[in-house]
């Protein structure tokens, strides 16, 4: 049953109008739909994600979100050109490259927050 179902994933937000803006200005994002409970998200590879306001936001310790992207490192260059910082986190059987982590037989990924203190990461292993 659920293997014919589509996800979306929640992301909690404490200040929606703060994450609109980071997510606009610094993802390059826009919301597909917005309604009452908050803003709609729809990649390219089809896979949306709701962005809802709680007091809860940020409070997770783990990723909450990964975008699978062709190149790691192009992604993190052009982020970073927008004033994005990226986490670092000690990890068995990772070397670093600047901010991209690099692993055997994985590939590459690298981790950041949003506006809301969620963590984010891209990777490149899933993307065939």
């Amino acid at each position: 049953m659920l293997n014919d179902s589509k996800v979306t994933a929640n992301v909690p937000v404490s200040d929606l109008d703060r994450a609109r803006s980071f997510y606009a200005d610094t993802l390059g994002l826009t919301p597909a739909d917005e309604n009452p409970g908050g803003l709609i998200y729809t990649t390219g590879g089809g896979t949306t994600f709701f962005l809802y306001q709680t007091e809860y936001a940020g409070q997770a310790g783990h990723t909450i979100a990964q975008w699978h992207v062709g190149s790691v490192d192009d992604e993190v260059r052009d982020l970073k050109a927008k004033g994005l910082a990226f986490e670092h986190y000690d990890m068995p059987g990772v070397t670093w490259d600047g901010d991209v982590a690099r692993m055997e037989g994985m590939g590459s990924a690298a981790w950041f927050k949003d506006s809301e203190g969620n963590i984010m990461c891209l990777d490149d292993a899933w993307t065939g």
